[in-house]
């Protein structure tokens, strides 16, 4: 079922590959050791708006980084620290519990409302191989395929794949989002199971071959 082939993930303080693609929840500036000047924050392509304290960015306070994922909630000795939530550009989030700036529990959710379960997750398994629109919305009639979530699908860009957050491009190993933005280098582990399950720009066909091929063979 192209890019929503099924596999349940890393582990909790690593990043989850789901059937929607990847979420590193950890990949996003995990320890914020920052003190919280606008000079260093410049540099580094990142903003802040918030509450300080001595110097330092403490209390509550909106952090976004240059993929432009924002982080909404409290913030202790310039790290995120308490409940708060992150915001990612393509309109999930993950809700979570941070201890100097490392997540020691929390909650994604994908954009359209389906919520990300580590353990006990029916969403397209081997029973139920349905996309959460089609729960929702209810199966095509008869004939009509449906390749991904969103209907139509997007077109990928020549010999990319799409990862479920953007595409990736095997040669660079680099994934962008929707709009051509960087979002992350892939790993060794997040290549192969791109390009083992994820929607490619070509067909291939597999193990096929013409009746008129196979008649004069017989």
């Amino acid at each position: 079922m192209s890019s929503s082939a099924a596999r349940r993930g890393r582990t909790k303080k690593d990043s989850y590959i789901c059937p929607r693609g990847v979420f590193s929840p950890l990949q996003v500036e995990p320890r914020l050791c920052f003190h919280g000047n606008s000079i260093n924050m410049d540099f580094m392509g990142s903003s802040y708006d918030g509450d300080y304290k001595n110097g330092r960015m403490e209390g509550m306070g909106e952090y976004t980084i240059p993929t432009h994922t924002r982080y909404v909630g409290e913030m202790k000795d310039g790290m995120f620290h308490g409940k708060g939530e992150l915001h990612f550009p393509n309109g999930s989030k993950y809700e979570g519990t941070w201890e100097k700036g490392i997540s020691k529990q929390g909650k994604y959710t994908f954009s359209d409302g389906l919520e990300y379960k580590e353990t006990d997750w029916d969403y397209c398994d081997g029973t139920d191989r349905r996309f959460y629109s089609e729960r929702c919305n209810g199966l095509k009639p008869a004939g009509e395929s449906q390749l991904t979530d969103r209907d139509p699908p997007r077109l990928i860009p020549d010999g990319c794949y799409d990862s479920g957050d953007g595409f990736y491009d095997p040669n660079t190993r680099i994934v962008k989002d929707y709009d051509g933005n960087f979002l992350r280098n892939a790993d060794d582990q997040e290549h192969e199971w791109i390009v083992r399950t994820c929607r490619k720009s070509w067909d291939e066909f597999i193990g096929h071959y013409p009746r008129s091929s196979t008649l004069e063979e017989k």
